[in-house]
Parts: structure tokens; C-alpha cells; sequence
């Protein structure tokens, strides 16, 4: 199979995972204007913002060559879980035929989760496929850890660009020769030297700003479509993590419940006080990593949301309530294909200076 998928984040772990398994992988283009306007042509007007971006890179996926798409779906209210029959419905109606095969929560229904991923699987042995999945999981890990490295030591680079030209190296290194689980940990190694070796002026301790971004998965990983957010901030001085990377995911959407910390279950917990039940997407997860960064010392959080879309709508009606019990500033952006980014460029520096003046500084 030609398999493209989605353009979500760090693009090596889909790349690997497709090649393992014999196929063929059809790389998104990262997302662009003309990806914007090709979704937005077709697709309903008050679709969320995702889905737009979704169509737009299926088209571009199929132009180039694949015939499969791989994705996940959604549960409850949240529209994810319908993205992918209307999406093939119009891609039919434009004269392609894919096949898509989607990847929804395993709890949501194990049987036909495991039917999907036989279709990948193909002739791959059981035990073959076990080892892959395994060493790609790693690979997504040790690609995330460089990520979340980057994005704290980037706030205080000398010479500016540095850690982006380091990181898209250290990727370049894990897709040439990240080809076994040791090999991938000596990539690691590798980049997390290349970047602390690279010269940063780093503040005391205590006058670091910490900002979490929390909001819908698609428009935190995505930076293509969120305005570079980290990087803003980064430029900004402030040190930043995101509530999700793809490791992140995996563990949320496969791992069991009972390990608490891995599955996040732990936020989960932390959201009932606002939340007691779960409307789909990742509102009840976003509440508890607000909780979480302000137990951890952050300063202030970003709350990233798609215009329309109804779980992060619940969110940011609940957001005053949490950022005056827990005593921390919280600045929600809605994006879509209208947004004025030298406007959120302004409601974002204008937020680091509160989180500044909050310090002392």
C-alpha cells in the first residue's frame, strides 16, 4: 500500500511505522496555504478547524501518489469520530477511491481496533509486528524527549535559529539510523548533547517563566497550523511544554488505566472537581494538565482551541473558574483559517509581559 496520513507534529514516527510494515509512505507536505484553501473548498463552513486542514492534506496526500490513509477518530460529541466518512464521501465525490483506515481509542472497542491494524500488518508476523510497534513507540519517545528539550532551551539561544537547525539534524540522524532500539537510543544521546552544546544565556532558576500550551491535540502538536506557538514564546524568554506529544497520545489512547500516570488517568482525576464526565477530545485532559503545570510551578498557560469545536468550547468556559481557584493566568486563542496571527501576536506578548510582571521582573 501508498499509505499517507495526517500532518501532525513530528512526522518520523508515522514515516518509520508505515516503512516497518512493508509500505509505502507518502509524507504530508507540511501544511501550507494552499492546503487551508483546498480544505476549506471542500468542506462544510462551520466544520472545525482540523478537519479542513485533514482535507486539504488528503488531497495533497492523493495527488502524490497514495491510495490508503491512515488516521485516528474521536469519541462522544466531538466530530473526529465522523471526520473520516465524510472525508471520504467528498475525496470519492473528487474522483479518488482511498481506503481509509482509522485508529480510534482501544478501550472504545479493542476488536475493531485490532482488525485495522491487521490491515497494516499484512503478513508480518505477530511477533514481528510486537517488535515494531515497540521500537517505533521508543522512537516517538526519544523524538519527543529531544522536542521537549528544545522547547525549554530554546527561550535563552545566543545565536537565534540554532536549536531549529540542531533539531531538524537530529531528526535527519534518527530517520538514517535509528534502525533498532539501541541505535535510536544512541541518536538520543547524540542530540541531547548536540543541543545542550549549543550557547544559551540561561537565567536563575527562579526567574525562569514556565508556560504550558494546553488545548486540542491536532492544534498543539501541529505548528504549522498554530502559529508557531512554542517558538513565539520561546522568542519570548519563556520556557514552554506542551500538553501533548505523540508518545503522549499512544499512551493515553492504549495504555490501561490501571497504570494511573501513564494512562493519565491522573488528570482525569484532577478535572472531576470541574468535569465529572468525559464529552470527547481532550477537555478533561487539558482541565487536569492546567492543574498539573500549576503544581508543577508553571506561570501561565496558552489554551490552544480550533473555532467550532464543542469540547474545547466546554473548556474555555470553565477556564476563568480554574485560573481563579488555582491562581494562575490562562490565555485562550481560537484558530482557524480566518485568524489574524499579527493579532494573537499581540494578545501573546502582551500576555508574556503580565507573566513577567507577575515575576518581579
Amino acid at each position: 500500500m501508498k499509505i499517507t496520513y495526517p500532518h501532525m507534529g513530528n512526522q518520523i514516527f508515522y514515516k518509520k511505522l508505515v516503512e516497518a510494515f512493508g509500505h509505502e509512505a507518502i509524507e504530508p507536505p507540511t501544511p501550507t496555504q494552499r492546503t487551508i484553501d483546498l480544505g476549506v473548498k471542500y468542506s462544510p463552513e462551520f466544520a472545525c478547524f482540523p478537519y479542513k486542514i485533514l482535507m486539504g492534506t488528503y488531497i495533497e496526500g492523493l495527488e502524490n501518489g497514495a491510495d490508503t490513509i491512515v488516521t485516528s477518530g474521536g469519541s462522544g460529541p466531538c466530530r473526529a469520530g465522523l471526520y473520516y466518512e465524510i472525508h471520504k464521501k467528498t475525496l470519492e465525490n473528487l474522483g479518488y477511491n482511498p481506503e481509509i483506515i482509522v485508529f480510534d481509542d482501544f478501550g472504545r472497542s479493542p476488536q475493531t481496533f485490532i482488525d485495522n491494524f491487521k490491515k497494516i500488518k499484512g503478513k508480518t508476523s505477530w511477533c514481528k509486528a510486537f517488535r515494531i510497534i515497540h521500537q517505533t513507540y521508543i522512537l516517538a519517545q526519544s523524538a519527543d524527549n529531544i522536542q521537549k528539550r528544545m522547547e525549554i532551551l530554546r527561550a535563552y539561544e545566543v545565536e537565534k535559529g540554532s536549536f531549529n537547525k540542531a533539531f531538524n539534524e537530529i531528526m535527519e540522524d534518527f530517520d538514517k539510523n535509528g534502525t533498532s532500539i539501541s541505535r535510536i537510543k544512541e541518536c538520543e544521546k547524540r542530540g541531547m548533547e548536540k543541543l545542550n552544546n549549543i550557547k544559551v544565556e540561561m537565567p536563575a532558576k527562579k526567574d525562569r517563566i514556565k508556560v504550558g500550551i494546553v488545548g486540542e491535540i491536532y492544534v498543539v502538536m501541529e505548528n504549522s497550523v498554530n502559529m508557531n506557538i512554542a517558538e513565539v514564546l520561546n522568542l519570548l524568554g519563556c520556557e514552554v511544554s506542551r500538553s501533548l506529544y505523540i508518545s503522549d497520545w499512544i499512551d493515553h489512547s492504549v495504555t490501561p488505566k490501571i497504570f494511573k500516570k501513564k494512562s493519565g488517568q491522573y488528570l482525569l482525576d484532577n478535572c472531576k472537581q470541574y468535569l465529572d464526565i468525559q464529552i470527547g477530545g481532550h477537555e478533561c485532559h487539558n482541565m487536569g494538565n492546567i492543574i498539573d503545570y500549576k503544581q508543577q510551578g508553571y506561570d501561565g498557560i496558552v489554551h490552544l482551541m480550533p473555532f467550532a469545536c464543542l469540547p474545547e468550547l466546554v473548556t474555555q468556559t470553565l477556564i476563568p473558574r480554574i485560573s481563579a481557584d488555582y491562581d494562575i493566568p490562562i490565555l485562550s486563542l481560537s484558530l482557524d483559517e480566518q485568524t489574524g496571527i499579527a493579532n494573537n501576536q499581540t494578545r501573546i506578548e502582551a500576555f508574556v509581559d503580565l507573566l513577567k510582571k507577575n515575576k518581579g521582573e
